[in-house]
């Protein structure tokens, strides 16, 4: 009978799970489909694109708030095996409030293990393969930047052709082992610029020990300069936003590619915010679980519904900009990034665990 029971909770509180989830998907896509098709308003495109694209990106944006939809969905499902006196049931065969909280928290806290392990990965293919797409019907195609284990790598189109850029990974304001190809429009290489580090100041780059060979009658002429200056459109933050951008990159691929990501470039402070965030995930999960439990479990009286689901809104809500609130002290380095990302899964353990002791068994 236990395994029934058991069986019984997990089905329907899956359920409840998924429900919303896709309640939230279809939200997130007519939200976003309208921007899509801003996007694409005049390029000419097949009427699909704007919609695959939209069900491309929304599901990396449900796992950003899968806190709050696991909150919700903790909710409607505990509400509704009270209002159905299901809850009375499940009492007489052994189940208290408790048990039957620790029940869905822990299934919550290993539903978010396995969406780090299985889903994500899914989702951040899917990022890359929107981003991917969108840039390649964006306007500044024409000038494009990347990033591989091999370095940086810029195009730019100028008035006289295109220039190429590749460099090492950054290193503090500048940029080391750098060279810079400038092809004549029909692709030919006329210039060649080699500097071992440049310091970039707005759009200004200012080469450091130049080696610059330029065409002249069929043979490349080589002259030194101890400093050299190029204009681009991209300056020192536009570069290293792109170290900084992890929509694209699973939790598997981080932890077991993180000293790769280091020797690219990205910078090792977002590096380690951005797994942390991931393996505070599950944890969030056990606490929203927890905090509608709290919200739900303390009386028998449906009058009482509107006000639990009002102040457990109002929790959840608080909840989230006391975590943005701390990212962003984090991040301004005011107070350390590991600090500012856990410290709300602390203060949210202390109130749950208060909560929880006073849930009412009755």
């Amino acid at each position: 009978m236990n395994k029934i029971i058991l069986k019984y909770l997990l089905k329907n509180f899956l359920k409840t799970f998924f429900v919303v989830v896709l309640i939230a998907y279809c939200f997130g896509m007519i939200l976003n489909l309208f921007e899509e098709i801003e996007f694409f308003k005049n390029i000419k495109v097949s009427i699909f694109t704007p919609l695959i694209l939209t069900g491309l990106h929304i599901p990396s944006i449900i796992i950003k708030i899968l806190p709050f939809i696991i909150f919700i969905s903790s909710t409607w499902f505990m509400l509704s095996i009270r209002n159905n006196k299901d809850l009375l049931t499940l009492k007489v065969f052994g189940y208290s409030n408790i048990k039957i909280f620790f029940i869905l928290a822990f299934t919550s806290f290993m539903l978010g293990w396995i969406i780090l392990f299985a889903v994500n990965p899914l989702t951040s293919s899917m990022s890359k393969y929107y981003e991917k797409t969108k840039s390649n019907y964006s306007r500044d195609i024409d000038h494009l930047v990347t990033f591989t284990k091999n370095g940086l790598w810029i195009k730019e189109n100028l008035n006289f052709g295109k220039r190429i850029i590749s460099a090492d990974k950054p290193d503090g304001l500048y940029l080391i082992n750098v060279t810079v190809f400038h092809l004549d429009k029909n692709a030919n290489l006329v210039e060649k610029i080699i500097s071992k580090r440049v310091y970039i100041k707005n759009n200004e780059w200012i080469l450091k020990d130049v080696t610059i060979f330029r065409h002249s009658q069929g043979v490349f002429i080589a002259n030194e300069y101890e400093t050299f200056k190029i204009n681009s459109i991209y300056n020192f933050d536009k570069i290293n936003s792109l170290f900084k951008n992890f929509n694209t990159i699973s939790f598997v691929d981080l932890v077991t590619n993180y000293d790769d990501f280091l020797d690219i470039g990205y910078d090792k402070s977002f590096l380690n915010q951005s797994l942390h965030l991931m393996l505070a995930l599950p944890f969030f999960l056990f606490l929203m679980t927890a905090l509608a439990s709290i919200f739900t479990m303390n009386t028998m009286k449906k009058s009482d519904n509107l006000k639990l689901i009002s102040l457990g809104l109002i929790t959840c809500v608080l909840t989230f900009y006391f975590k943005d609130l701390s990212l962003a002290l984090g991040r301004t380095d005011r107070i350390p990034i590991i600090l500012a990302i856990w410290s709300p899964v602390i203060a949210l353990s202390f109130f749950t665990f208060i909560g929880v002791l006073q849930i009412n068994e009755k």
